[in-house]
């Protein structure tokens, strides 16, 4: 590989398409990316190779679509209209906001403007190679990019700052758009590189705390607030119904599975503890860090047995079949909780996470780490610099992104995370805040977090590998026996993941 950008661009593309045709393996596709200095967010990397599946993220259409407002379409119609019979295409993979736009936009977008839009649902990997491919050339083939957070450095010069674009554009400019209805933790956390706006905010997968309410009732609990209180209820919970069936909790702690990096992280950030200092070294295994395993290992102690073989399909599934009566994980899994063939139907609440018992600041913490128990994983849509129709596909973003159509898709996508503010307060939002399929009654435990307690991973291209072979490899391990001590295994964990962060960190 050379060393200029170009070269680098190359090297990724060609990559990215050995791997799509598996000519290279998940594991070296991963390293290419580290040589070229890329990283992908552990969730990203997690959906390469296999469609996009969290439990509650692939339901159909879970309600009928209220239609566009009369604003939005008269403003369609307007600005538009002088683009009729352009084409614009976007790339992007398969998640809940692309799946709607690309059901409304033939009905609504095209039909309204006369703008054809051409959406390209791929997996992430190639999502990765045909952007690097388009961008290195300059060519112009798709006029918006879905990038993963992590890509923000090597794409950064390659979209328009869609703020300013909307600035300097103002008679194809959204009347209301409002820019600051997007949550500042979304905007800094996902769409922004330095002080560049890589793109907008698009999807946001994060952790919430999810319980049986009819158990609690049952028992007198009450929702916990704090650390302390998360661990008691569980063993309240675990020792009441375990002999009914109903463990106290339940995870996602497959050996070698991402999942299991998932889970660790929110007990570490919870508890004080970094994956990484400030200087760049791993930090898993000072006191807070040592705290936090234990407090994961206390809780595998009250989960079903085969918590130990679960990804997060096995760890949702769980819940769905009533084998466990509270969790922190994934909000997305809510509204599967709520659908046909689940057996608690009604019967789960969502709730804030508890607050940490103790924080570490990101200043204390290494690679733009951001501790918090809220662990997310989210994405931006980016207007390409070399677009040949960026008027056109500029005013489809807009659509796309608009309080309007965010509120649409949170309801039409089966409930999934939305990006903007506002749409927390939508009443067609609120009027899917009922039991059913696609329900939105977890949504005010996500907003909450999303704004206060919103945790983000390390961003450095060698944390695929240490997110996904390394901590998952080793913490498998400890789970399985194989270790004398935790102890022991943290100080493999920091041999390993020091050594893959070396060529990344200052000084």
């Amino acid at each position: 590989m050379g060393t200029n950008e170009y070269d680098r661009k190359t090297f990724v593309a060609n990559s990215a398409k050995a791997f799509a045709e598996r000519r290279i393996t998940k594991r070296e596709f991963l390293r290419t990316l580290g040589i070229a200095g890329l990283g992908l967010s552990g969730f990203a990397a997690t959906m390469l190779g296999q469609p996009r599946s969290l439990p509650g993220l692939s339901l159909p259409l879970a309600m009928a679509d209220t239609g566009a407002s009369p604003e939005m379409t008269n403003w369609l119609k307007d600005v538009g209209g002088k683009y009729k019979g352009t084409t614009i295409r976007f790339i992007s993979e398969a998640t809940p906001p692309t799946i709607v736009a690309n059901q409304l936009a033939n009905d609504e977008f095209t039909a309204n403007t006369g703008i054809e839009v051409e959406i390209d649902i791929v997996p992430l990997e190639r999502v990765l190679q045909k952007t690097t491919e388009d961008v290195q050339g300059q060519l112009g083939a798709y006029d918006l990019y879905y990038l993963d957070q992590s890509w923000t450095a090597l794409f950064i010069n390659d979209t328009v700052d869609p703020r300013q674009y909307y600035a300097d554009k103002q008679d194809i400019a959204l009347p209301d758009f409002d820019w600051d209805d997007f949550s500042e933790p979304l905007v800094r956390g996902i769409s922004t590189f330095g002080d560049k706006l890589i793109g907008i905010p698009f999807d946001i997968p994060i952790f919430i705390l999810m319980y049986r309410k009819d158990l609690f009732d049952k028992h007198g609990l009450h929702i916990p607030t704090t650390m302390d209180d998360y661990m008691n209820v569980v063993r309240a919970l675990d020792e009441a119904e375990r002999g009914n069936g109903i463990y106290g909790t339940t995870g996602q702690l497959k050996s070698g599975h991402y999942s299991l990096n998932c889970d660790w992280t929110a007990w570490l950030w919870a508890n004080g503890g970094s994956v990484f200092d400030e200087d760049g070294y791993f930090s898993g295994n000072d006191e807070d860090g040592m705290q936090g395993l234990a407090y994961m290992l206390e809780l595998v102690k009250h989960m079903p047995p085969a918590a130990t073989t679960w990804d997060w399909d096995g760890e949702a599934r769980s819940v769905s079949q009533g084998n466990a009566a509270m969790l922190i994980s994934w909000g997305e899994f809510f509204p599967g909780f709520d659908s046909k063939g689940s057996n608690v139907v009604g019967l789960m609440e969502a709730a804030r996470p508890p607050a940490e018992a103790k924080l570490r600041s990101p200043g204390q913490a290494g690679f733009l780490e951001i501790p918090h128990i809220g662990h997310q994983g989210g994405s931006s849509i980016c207007l390409s610099n070399y677009s040949k129709n960026p008027e056109a596909a500029f005013i489809f973003m807009q659509w796309v992104c608009s309080k309007d159509v965010v509120a649409r898709s949170a309801t039409l996508g089966g409930g999934a995370s939305p990006v903007r503010d506002s749409t927390y307060s939508d009443p067609r939002v609120l009027a899917a805040a009922k039991v059913g399929p696609g329900t939105t009654r977890h949504f005010p435990a996500i907003e909450w977090t999303i704004n206060n307690a919103m945790g983000s991973e390390p961003k450095l291209p060698a944390w695929v590998e240490i997110s996904h072979d390394i901590i998952p490899t080793e913490l498998g391990k400890l789970l399985a026996g194989q270790y004398g001590s935790p102890e022991q295994c943290m100080a493999a964990i920091k041999e390993q993941a020091d050594k893959s962060a070396a060529p990344f960190r200052s000084g």
